[in-house]
């Protein structure tokens, strides 16, 4: 316990406002750290059964020459639990380990996938659900790997994470590559998340801020269902406060009497006053529930390509090669 929370601390010295109090999970009471915690899934709202008679069962990382990989693109690996912390009501923290000698194998903005068993199909074949998720933890963390995953109702995956236990095992494969960031690739970069949506795009803006060199400009438009459901409200707000380059604009549905920020969905007007405008060194992130992607930017094809821009930014004038969607 002592090791994980180290660990946690000597990612970022931040304290969320969150866990200043007590909570309980299975470490006890404690105050967490949230240096490492970016966000939870990725934004990616799909999720699907998998079930085949060429399902790769796992197999060990092969020993060869150069640095070891902890992840494999093609065959599905266990990592097992090392702890879970409460972070909120319906939320988690789960921390994953692996060999320190070895790296995760994740670049900016990748994510991985895991399954878990569902039962048998007819055929009294394993039924799984697979779903994609994005680390939390710097990419370059030694021997484990941190996911912070909303609970909901009717999600199976998250629902199968919220009965696991230290020691239980979960399957990954990955990485898969989403886009793939390289210093000043653009002048400008603007980005639309939704809830959980944030995880892909706190990937870039820490990789932007962290390298002195990159000169790239961020602006965030970030919308909950309230000031409660924001992630990371503080980490992202010290670091817009000790960067010039960052700029985060929030907006929430269901507001509540203190808050300053905006109210509502987030529209045209929005766009326009916090977002760079179409150009050729303009890149426009986009990653959220399936409702907010159909108003935004229109939602990815059904094989998971980018798919036909539509939407707002299609409205104000971006292009599909100004728009990237998560």
């Amino acid at each position: 316990m002592a090791l994980f929370f180290k660990r946690l601390a000597q990612s970022a010295p931040v304290i969320s406002n969150a866990f200043r109090g007590q909570h309980q999970s299975s470490l006890g009471s404690f105050r967490l750290p949230i240096g490492s915690i970016a966000a939870v899934s990725g934004g990616i709202s799909f999720y699907y059964y998998f079930s085949s008679p060429d399902v790769v069962h796992l197999d060990q990382i092969n020993e060869e020459a150069g640095p070891k990989v902890a992840l494999n693109p093609d065959k599905w690996i266990e990592f097992k639990l090392q702890d879970t912390a409460r972070v909120s009501h319906n939320t988690q923290l789960f921390r994953f380990s692996f060999d320190p000698s070895a790296k995760l194998g994740l670049d900016v903005a990748s994510c991985m996938l895991t399954r878990a068993p569902l039962g048998q199909n007819a055929e009294g074949k394993t039924k799984y659900v697979i779903r994609p998720y994005t680390p939390i933890s710097d990419p370059d963390s030694k021997g484990y790997f941190d996911l912070l995953i909303k609970e909901y109702p009717e999600g199976k995956m998250s629902q199968h994470f919220a009965s696991l236990k230290p020691g239980d095992v979960v399957e990954v494969k990955g990485p898969i590559e989403k886009l793939r960031y390289s210093p000043n690739m653009k002048k400008n970069i603007g980005m639309i998340a939704g809830g959980t949506g944030i995880t892909p795009m706190l990937q870039v803006i820490e990789a932007i801020l962290r390298n002195p060199d990159d000169k790239t400009q961020i602006s965030l438009l970030y919308a909950n269902v309230s000031p409660d459901d924001i992630l990371l409200k503080q980490k992202l707000d010290i670091l817009s406060a000790s960067h010039p380059n960052l700029k985060v604009f929030y907006t929430v549905d269901n507001p509540s009497r203190t808050w300053r920020g905006g109210k509502g969905y987030i529209s045209n007007d929005m766009v326009v006053k916090g977002l760079p405008g179409p150009g050729e060194d303009t890149l426009i992130l986009v990653c959220g529930p399936p409702g907010m992607m159909k108003h935004i930017s229109g939602d990815k094809a059904k094989d998971r390509s980018q798919g036909e821009l539509t939407g707002i930014l299609k409205e104000l004038g971006y292009t599909e090669e100004m728009v990237y969607k998560f």
